[in-house]
């Protein structure tokens, strides 16, 4: 075991749940900040590759009482983010199991505190999924290990299930048939304020267990939350109430039309149509957390989310064969993805030279007609058009413009970004990334777009084949272009 003596508080952290959506944010957090962290999971290599160099990773099952002893030797506090919401089995039962487990073993083992992560609601008929969540906070109490109880609505966060699930709904949908539940009462809660809570519980005095309700300022419904995501990201949308549409029907239609699995829609939409609001605020008085409200929230989540996206190098994240699978591309997350590759015996020099001289007087090394047609096309519906050309035919640098782009990331012999400023129903992005090979050099040329409700997807597929074509032509000619000034 690591000694904790130089890292902060000094205090011995055991995470669950950290391949889970919050347990996974939440490593990162205290790994960021230096502290003495261990990982509990069932399959340890999944996880190794992900976690930081001080980082311990064991195996255990909540299941497997036997196999907790080891995690929680020589733990201070253990932080219980687990969740059983996606098994096919009775996920009650699953939940009342792990947890009395873990709960018995904590006691065993000593350990001054259990921060849990559980759900809001005070109705007398609560859901199985929300009523499931509060016993397994009663279990850990019951323990006699000290518990802090952290009691959350929805939590706002690119990647979370009720982000997710509220951004497949307001993308794809012009029309909405919501049922009752959309407007049930809830207090949501962004991811970053939640992680600060966490960690707070930490250093919290310990000695008695308390249960904290916590939630942002704006009490709002799913309803709420859709027309706002929809003004930030420039949608209109109609929602049309109507009395009929039980949950379970409102989980299978989600299926269909989200990427959120039916079973889990509908434990999750069990749980919609209670109240989840604060009733007891104080939490505002045991914590320094002030919880930002949900105009906030969400314009960071689609914010990290966009920085996130630009960080990720196409050459590790898609196929190495040069080309995407599926017709349209690869999808992350809203945007649609076309990459393709070609390896030379070029070094990156003279195959970055075409790339920083694209645009302009140079052209667009295949199809020049069609890159002028597309830029009388924009100024006909007043765009700009590709009459700026560019500032210098070989220096570039941020911001510049180059014809209908704009210059959104450059390092030298290495990356160009551009961000289209003509008219597209969405965002869309170029990409030009040169990797030194082992004989070589190569050239990953990537479109991205980000399309805005269902004409920005129809104009994406709709232009597909002709995307193709440019693009395909397009990373040829400059590599053409290269090994013809190399001779």
């Amino acid at each position: 075991m690591k000694s904790p003596e130089s890292l902060p508080e000094k205090k011995r952290i055991l995470l669950t749940g950290a391949t889970g959506y919050v347990g996974g944010r939440f490593r990162r957090f205290l790994e960021e900040r230096g502290f003495f962290l261990r990982c509990l999971a069932r399959n340890p290599d999944h996880l190794r590759g992900r976690v930081g160099s001080r980082t311990e990773v064991v195996e255990g099952d909540l299941l497997v009482p036997e196999s907790l002893a080891e995690a929680l030797e020589g733990i201070d506090v253990a932080f219980y983010l687990v969740h059983s919401m996606g098994t096919s089995g009775d996920f009650q039962m699953e939940e009342r199991r792990a947890a009395r487990n873990f709960a018995s073993a904590a006691q065993g083992a000593g350990i001054e505190k259990i921060v849990y992560l559980g759900a809001l609601g005070r109705d007398l008929n609560l859901s199985s999924h929300l009523s499931s969540r509060q016993e397994v906070g009663r279990i850990l109490r019951e323990s006699g290990v000290p518990t802090i109880e952290l009691r959350a609505s929805i939590i706002i966060g690119s990647g979370s299930l009720s982000f997710e699930m509220i951004r497949s709904l307001v993308d794809r949908l012009p029309v909405m048939i919501t049922p009752k539940w959309v407007r049930a009462a809830a207090q949501p809660i962004a991811i970053e304020d939640v992680l600060l809570y966490l960690s707070e519980s930490i250093s919290l005095g310990a000695g008695e267990s308390r249960i904290f309700e916590i939630g942002g300022p704006d009490q709002v419904s799913y309803e709420g939350l859709m027309k706002e995501y929809a003004r930030q990201r420039g949608l209109r949308r109609w929602i049309v109430p109507v009395p009929v549409l039980t949950p379970r029907l409102s989980a299978l239609w989600l299926g269909l039309v989200t990427p959120v699995f039916a079973r889990i829609g509908s434990k999750l939409l069990e749980g919609v149509k209670n109240a989840t609001v604060v009733v007891d605020r104080s939490a505002l008085e045991a914590y320094s957390v002030r919880p930002r409200g949900i105009s906030r929230a969400i314009r960071e989540a689609l914010g990290n989310e966009d920085r996130e996206f630009a960080e990720t190098r196409w050459s590790d994240a898609l196929s190495s064969g040069g080309c995407t699978t599926g017709y349209g591309g690869e999808k992350f997350g809203s945007r649609v993805v076309d990459s393709h590759a070609i390896e030379t015996d070029l070094s990156p020099v003279q195959l970055f030279r075409p790339v920083r001289e694209v645009g302009g007087q140079r052209g667009w090394y295949f199809g020049n007609w069609l890159w002028r047609l597309r830029g009388f096309l924009d100024l006909l519906v007043g765009g700009v058009g590709v009459r700026r050309g560019r500032r210098h035919p070989i220096e570039i640098a941020p911001g510049d413009a180059i014809d209908f782009w704009r210059v959104e990331a450059f390092i030298p012999d290495r990356l160009l970004r551009l961000r289209a400023e003509m008219k597209v129903p969405g965002r869309a992005w170029l990409q030009f990334e040169v990797n030194e090979t082992g004989g070589g050099s190569e050239l990953r040329q990537t479109a991205i777009f980000d399309p805005r409700g269902l004409w920005g997807k129809a104009y994406w597929y709709a232009l597909y084949p002709i995307h193709q074509l440019v693009f395909r032509g397009m990373i040829r000619g400059i590599v053409r272009s290269a090994r013809n000034r190399s001779q």
